[in-house]
């Protein structure tokens, strides 16, 4: 497996993101995490999707924080400042999965809230159910857990088949275009520092097409086994999904209807937000998180 390693300078100066990198190897892999407060604290596990990276939580770190909370965020690999694989065929979801459950089982998590969004729930709801007994608590915004089995909505289809098939790549654009706010040009660059040039973007190109979307998909089992153990999951689960996201839209229901955890929730719709709701509404989310682990204490 041939890896590129983002330069540092590119990350020099990002608007409101001076956490200190930390990095953990598997497989000789070098994976980028933020580890942000008391390592004795209560800790929330931060999951992002793609393409965009744990730069997306710089506005809801210092709250949770400043709460209490020990922070940890992740680089998926293929992201941020975390090693980058060159070819599309060295990112499958099981590998994703794989080295997340990594991370989790070095550092020794424990009593972990997990926040995911995008594809940070697609591997992190895989990473609280197939390791319970380090996970209290789950925030659901965006995402989901499909399963091939699902109809899923045109704007991913179509999202899929750019993924695929665009000659240009830019995810200034996609980042922009997933968000209702107008973002300036540093944040915007800042979403586009880890990838220098296309050979970067083997991971963002490539994970579109790795969300089961037919009974076939080689995660078809795995998802369908982790839903049937939600609907057995009696932890404390909240959705907080965003009113403008054409993608995962309607989802949060089905999660509201069928886990135990989910029921007598305050179960929230975040309001003139696109699917990227921590970037548009980060401070909104961290407090929410912050209340819903007050109203279920472990």
């Amino acid at each position: 497996m041939k890896l590129l390693s983002t330069p540092e300078k590119r990350f020099e100066n990002l608007p409101d993101f001076q956490f200190e990198p930390h990095y953990f190897e598997v497989d000789g892999i070098k994976i980028h995490y933020l580890d942000e407060g008391s390592k004795n604290a209560e800790v929330i596990l931060l999951m992002h999707g793609e393409p965009s990276w744990c730069f997306l939580y710089r506005h809801m770190i210092p709250i949770l924080v400043k709460n209490g909370y020990r922070i940890i965020a992740p680089d998926l690999v293929g992201f941020g400042r975390s090693d980058k694989p060159t070819e599309q065929k060295d990112h499958t979801y099981r590998k994703h999965v794989y080295w997340m459950t990594k991370i989790i089982q070095s550092l020794d998590l424990n009593n972990i809230t997990l926040f995911c969004q995008d594809w940070g729930s697609l591997i992190g709801l895989r990473l609280a159910i197939e390791n319970q007994n380090r996970f209290i608590r789950v925030v659901l915004s965006n995402g989901g857990l499909p399963t091939g089995e699902q109809r899923m909505h045109e704007a991913f289809t179509n999202w899929r088949e750019f993924s695929r098939t665009s000659p240009s790549f830019d995810i200034k654009f996609i980042i922009q275009g997933g968000t209702k706010t107008k973002l300036n040009k540093e944040i915007l660059n800042a979403y586009d520092a880890p990838f220098p040039d296309d050979s970067f973007k083997a991971g963002a190109r490539i994970l579109p097409s790795l969300v089961p979307i037919s009974t076939d998909d080689p995660e078809h089992e795995n998802n369908k086994k982790a839903i049937e153990q939600f609907k057995q999951w009696e932890k404390p689960f909240i959705t907080a999904f965003s009113d403008n996201d054409p993608i995962t839209k309607g989802g949060d229901i089905f999660w509201q209807t069928y886990i135990p955890g989910a029921r007598n929730q305050n179960h929230t719709t975040i309001k003139n937000a696109g699917h990227f709701v921590q970037e548009e509404k980060g401070p909104e989310l961290a407090e929410l998180i912050i209340e819903f682990i007050k109203s279920n204490p472990k």
